[in-house]
């Protein structure tokens, strides 16, 4: 079980950082095509809002189908994609083709219930922090890879190398995932119908929903929002350093199993514990907004919002997992949904600010998300 969780939490970090290539890659992505940055920049949050509809649409059915099949299919769904988006020549098609890279890169919440429901109960929060911090780990270095190979080749090679990836998955996984058995025997409809009674009826995966979403709409927006803030002056920095800077969520990554061990089930632990990473991630803003040149303050401050948000993710996450554990994939498709809806917006806002008044009204606009999200933490009950 062990060295299966391990390569859980590597497929998860390998696939879903397909979502966050094209940050570190918005100027180079701008210059091929002619388009401003801020233009360019839209493909972030549409590639998030694939991945939502991804979420909503075909993670339930890991409750009705065999889950290691489903895995595959869509990893290679992935690889089409990929490729399609290294040989486009039109930006309206790139669009059309990040929306369908979040909609394939699915695989890691899939994979998350799956190895939920493998672990014994009192295990399962340090498992899920595993092969979370590997989720992580996959999102903060996908953003270094990205500038890198980004700046050295071009853009497209990353798309090259990403599909190779997938595919190399696809083979591996092939051979080491187990089968499951389906937890669900009715239809599609009434399983989509379903996941609407149980937001009905479950007011912990409402609150724990609406927070994360929250929670990573403030992370998505710095990560947009930071690349249109180093590559202009006082910094003018290009793709390979401000890619660098990816290396430094890894802090959320190293915190991720640690936080993973002192989650439960129970409704006043995630509350502390989520309580403590809002107050991390306020704290992360506030450092943003001093940065002015001076770069610390600006690294201080991705090391407090990741581990901020890994605190609040992985605590609510396995209190969700507790509620109905034949139901986890619907759950779990309530859950990240909600949070890559609020990633898109994040992004979307974090851009807008950013245009609207600078680095300094983007810090306190998204200070303000952060508080309402305190807010409805300490209504909890």
């Amino acid at each position: 079980m062990k060295y299966l969780t391990l390569f859980m939490a590597i497929c998860c970090g390998l696939v879903v950082a397909n979502l966050y290539y094209c940050q570190p890659l918005l100027p180079l992505i701008a210059d091929d095509f002619g388009i401003r940055e801020a233009e360019a920049g839209s493909i972030t949050y549409i590639t998030q809002l694939g991945y939502a509809a991804g979420l909503l649409l075909f993670v339930p059915l890991g409750d009705l189908l065999e889950k290691k099949q489903q895995i595959i299919v869509t990893t290679t769904f992935s690889v089409i994609v990929l490729l399609g988006a290294a040989f486009t020549k039109s930006f309206l098609l790139l669009q059309v083709l990040c929306f369908l890279i979040g909609l394939f890169s699915i695989v890691p919440q899939l994979i998350i219930p799956l190895a939920a429901s493998l672990a014994p109960e009192e295990k399962r929060g340090s498992v899920i922090g595993l092969v979370m911090g590997g989720l992580l780990i996959g999102i903060v270095s996908s953003r270094s890879l990205s500038g890198y190979i980004g700046y050295t080749f071009g853009w497209r090679q990353m798309y090259y190398t990403a599909a190779t990836i997938c595919f190399l998955l696809v083979l591996i996984m092939q051979r080491v995932f187990v089968k499951s058995k389906p937890t669900y025997h009715g239809t599609y409809q009434s399983l989509m119908l379903s996941i609407i009674y149980y937001v009905k009826t479950f007011s912990q995966l409402r609150i724990a929903s609406i927070s994360n979403a929250i929670s990573f709409a403030s992370m998505s927006a710095f990560w947009v929002t930071m690349v249109l803030f180093l590559s202009a002056k006082p910094f003018e920095y290009n793709t390979v350093q401000i890619g660098l800077f990816g290396i430094i969520g890894a802090s959320g990554a190293l915190a991720a199993p640690l936080v993973g061990k002192r989650s439960s089930g129970s409704i006043a632990v995630v509350k502390k514990i989520s309580l403590l990473g809002l107050l991390a991630q306020l704290l992360g803003y506030v450092a943003f907004y001093f940065t002015g040149s001076k770069i610390i303050l600006l690294i201080i401050g991705i090391v407090l919002i990741d581990i901020g948000h890994q605190a609040l993710q992985i605590s609510n996450q396995t209190l969700i997992y507790s509620l109905k554990p034949d139901a986890r994939n619907r759950f779990n498709t309530v859950f990240m949904t909600s949070t890559f809806i609020g990633g898109a917006a994040g992004s979307a806002i974090g851009i807008f600010l950013f245009h609207m008044g600078g680095w300094n009204i983007f810090c306190i606009g998204i200070s303000i998300l952060i508080l309402c999200n305190i807010l409805i933490n300490t209504k909890r009950q």
